[in-house]
């Protein structure tokens, strides 16, 4: 039976979309496949991981007939990304093999059952639903992402809080030594809710957001969050347990800051972080009125020292920070100039937007 017969590329499309939650080694064997069916002329592509699923279908020419497979996602997309971009693909099926044949090219899968591929159960109710173009989701994401934890053993760490709040979408993730809030306001009113999102669904969905104005639906029910854009469906768990208090995290009230270009603070830091050494990436900041001096040493007795301006007349400060936590938010940021806020050597120091208040990374202090 032929499934599919169409370009390559409008073939390795869907692929793409659903193959990036495939895991290589799995206890369950047929979670390495993607289940394809196809319903007359409509075709869809789902791949699962038990905690993440993606759906994505086209529509091609075909006949009126019912049918449904499973075939190793990594090959079947390999195969494609092999053949050349000009020429027809077609799927057939016989015998429980698949058949890729492009040309004079022929490829033979084994395949295994669709009745065997365990699909995540949608929720029955969703207790909130909202809608964002998906540049704008995406821009929260991307601002906050670099903080979520990895394989923590607090696990509610290791994902990124999804915060609806009035007109207020907020994104928060920290790992417990930086916090980054960032937050968009919406024409729409919302009743409080807040989820925890993994951290494998974020960076999947980065992926797949495009800087777009078309909408994300966006439907969250207590253990489950389901978004809906373009042709694609993403289904995921979330992450249960009590996120942080991040509005307790943020500091208030500092007297000691000062703004500085994002551009020269990144290449001085890069450049103190040459001196350290894998197992310790500390860099010391003293600022002193008028200067902030960047200083950093290793094992070896090796020293980089570099002194920037700055418009600064407030109280003498020398504390340390882990330069890759520091260097995370700077490569992240777009804007010309960082403000940068603080109290004593052993407070948290607060980076912000000038004159936005809508982005805010906290970094806790380290011993130098």
């Amino acid at each position: 039976m032929q499934l599919v017969k169409t370009s390559r590329d409008t073939l390795l499309r869907p692929l793409q979309i659903v193959s990036g939650i495939v895991e290589r080694r799995h206890t369950l064997p047929i979670l390495a496949n993607i289940l394809i069916r196809k319903d007359g002329d409509k075709v869809s592509f789902l791949s699962t991981d038990i905690e993440v699923q993606i759906t994505t279908h086209i529509t091609v020419d075909g006949g009126e007939e019912l049918a449904a497979t499973t075939v190793a996602a990594r090959k079947l997309l390999d195969i494609l990304r092999a053949l050349p971009e000009s020429g027809d693909v077609s799927l057939t099926l016989a015998n429980k093999r698949m058949t890729v044949q492009s040309g004079k090219s022929r490829f033979a899968l084994q395949t295994l059952a669709a009745d065997e591929f365990p699909t995540v159960t949608q929720a029955e109710h969703y207790s909130a639903q909202l809608s964002l173009p998906q540049k704008t989701l995406k821009h929260l994401f991307n601002m906050v992402h670099f903080s979520m934890a990895q394989q923590d053993i607090r696990y509610y760490l290791n994902g990124l809080l999804l915060v609806v709040d009035g007109k207020n979408v907020i994104a928060v993730a920290t790992d417990g030594h930086r916090l980054a809030f960032c937050q968009v306001e919406t024409e729409q009113e919302f009743t409080r809710q807040e989820v925890i999102i993994p951290r494998k669904t974020i960076i999947e969905l980065q992926r797949l957001l495009e800087d777009t104005d078309e909408l994300v639906q966006i439907d969250i029910a207590p253990n489950q969050v389901k978004l809906t854009f373009a042709d694609i469906e993403l289904i995921s768990k979330l992450v249960e347990g009590k996120f942080p208090d991040y509005t307790r995290v943020v500091p208030k009230g500092y007297k000691n800051n000062f703004t500085l270009g994002r551009d020269q603070l990144l290449r001085s830091l890069q450049r103190a972080a040459i001196m350290t050494s894998d197992k310790f990436k500390g860099v010391r900041c003293i600022v002193t009125p008028g200067s902030m001096k960047v200083s950093s040493t290793n094992a070896d007795q090796e020293e980089s020292v570099e002194e920037i301006e700055i418009d600064y007349g407030g109280d003498s400060v020398d504390i340390g920070f882990n330069v890759t936590y520091l260097l995370d938010v700077l490569n992240n940021l777009k804007c010309d100039q960082v403000n940068i806020a603080l109290g004593d050597a052993n407070s948290s120091a607060l980076i912000t937007i000038p004159e936005n208040a809508d982005f805010k990374y906290v970094v806790m202090p380290m011993r130098i």
